[in-house]
């Protein structure tokens, strides 16, 4: 997200040029017409560098302005400018707590060089108080819970070094928030982070995505490109789905963490590369290297700091807060007005199993706010939504086993699903497959094989 830059100046010509100048660096810029309406815009926006003239009128004067900034926002950078101040007034504001002062008339270069230092004070400041939080505090990791407490400190304690960062957990736990709070929170946070899924590269082009090639390299190489390692110099490189790597790049891959240089295909000449790795995986790597699908060395080189992100079931304290999260981010995204959920549909919720995490919750809560009414969502909503992949009640463990025929036990459940998820589409049976995750063909020959009639709506 770009910075955020507030002038406070009474010359409507001074304001539109240094708009010009910052919104054409790729900053976001607000105008206020004197001390008071800067202030009153304060209170409304929240700006990461304010640039404050020091003589203005009507209102009050610059260095008055300053002192209810520092009192106000007291991390907030200002930078004081002046074409009729004295030494005085620019050692008064350096006191007051002023970042710079610049004189009148204005250099784009001056005035860009300590934009971008003062933004860069901002992100540093705003993530010291993170840090000394102790917790931090992304808004997208929601839980307190024993188990997201552990995964939140470890974040807290990581991100300030430039340790290698392994996260594993299931598809859809939130592998990716994690390596994002760890880059936001790290020196290196102010740069964007470079994110690459392992599992969705062409085995023919991982080399060239990760490391670069020249042009001519090979077929299709019609002009030089840069990998991500190059691209994430001086930031941090996600690997998502690390356990997908093939081998041969994986041999790569351990040599530039190794040198911390990379060599594009094609090309003959190394270049060194500062980059952070963070990696995930939603496989147990300890178990693919015995079987010879993952590298030991890779793997010590990779897990320096493992995290593991729990799955939804373990962590089903956290679902009120969860569910609330999402649901209002649900109402913002389809312009909504947001659903509650009362305890019982909590309880109902607690009742699935959700294989497919946070990533599984947040679909739900999106189609219920999508397609249910204003009012609370009730137990029903949420089984006609669900349907069928809803986990029934589990046995107690030491109950006995009735008498019966596996197979029979088998069919009648699958008919149970069947019959449960044609009725919550209405007999659709294309929508009906889709809640079972499988094509519309396949439920034919199953239904067929159960007796079960088809009355399709859209066929």
């Amino acid at each position: 997200m770009s910075a955020r830059v507030l002038i406070v100046d009474d010359e409507r010509n001074m304001r539109r040029m240094l708009r010009a100048l910052l919104e054409e660096d790729g900053y976001a810029v607000d105008e206020a017409d004197g001390g008071d309406e800067g202030l009153a815009l304060l209170a409304r926006s929240e700006p990461d560098v304010v640039l404050l003239d020091l003589v203005m009128a009507p209102g009050p004067n610059g260095l008055s302005v300053l002192e209810r900034l520092r009192a106000e926002h007291p991390d907030l950078p200002v930078v004081m400018m002046s074409g009729k101040g004295t030494l005085a007034d620019a050692v008064r504001a350096t006191r007051l707590g002023a970042f710079q002062f610049l004189e009148k008339p204005l250099t784009p270069e001056g005035v860009l060089t300590t934009v971008r230092a003062a933004v860069d004070l901002a992100r540093a400041r705003a993530e010291n108080r993170a840090l000394r939080a102790g917790l931090p505090a992304t808004p997208e990791i929601v839980g307190d819970g024993p188990a997201m407490r552990e995964v939140r400190s470890l974040i807290a304690r990581v991100a300030p070094t430039p340790s290698r960062v392994l996260i594993a957990g299931e598809s859809g736990t939130g592998k990716e928030l994690v390596a994002r709070a760890i880059h936001q929170y790290s020196p290196r946070g102010a740069r964007p982070m470079i994110s690459v899924n392992c599992a969705a590269l062409p085995r023919e082009l991982v080399e060239s995505e990760l490391f670069g090639h020249e042009k001519g390299a090979f077929t299709g190489a019609w002009a030089r490109r840069e990998g991500r390692f190059e691209l994430a110099h001086g930031s941090t490189l996600f690997l998502d789905e690390i356990g997908d790597l093939p081998l041969d790049a994986q041999a790569k891959l351990l040599r530039v963490l190794e040198e911390g240089t990379v060599q594009r295909v094609g090309g003959a000449r190394s270049r060194a590369v500062d980059v952070r790795v963070i990696a995930a995986t939603n496989r147990e790597l300890a178990r693919e290297v015995p079987a010879g699908r993952f590298r030991e060395d890779l793997f010590f080189r990779l897990n320096v700091v493992p995290i593991r992100v729990p799955p939804l079931r373990e962590r089903l304290d956290d679902l009120p807060r969860l569910v609330a999260h999402l649901a209002t981010a649900a109402a913002e995204k389809c312009a909504r007005p947001p659903r509650s959920f009362p305890d019982p549909t909590l309880r109902r919720l607690s009742a699935h199993a959700w294989p497919g995490n946070v990533r599984e919750l947040a679909n739900l809560v999106e189609r219920l706010t999508i397609i249910g009414g204003d009012g609370p969502v009730s137990p029903a909503e949420v089984d006609l939504t669900l349907g069928p992949v809803l986990h029934p009640p589990a046995q107690a463990p030491d109950a006995p086993i009735a008498h019966t025929s596996l197979t029979d036990a088998l069919d009648a459940y699958e008919r149970t699903l069947i019959e449960r998820a044609v009725n919550a589409a209405f007999g659709n049976l294309a929508e009906a497959a889709r809640r079972l995750d499988t094509d519309r063909a396949n439920l034919y020959r199953r239904m067929r094989r159960l007796g079960l009639s088809r009355n399709d709506t859209d066929a």
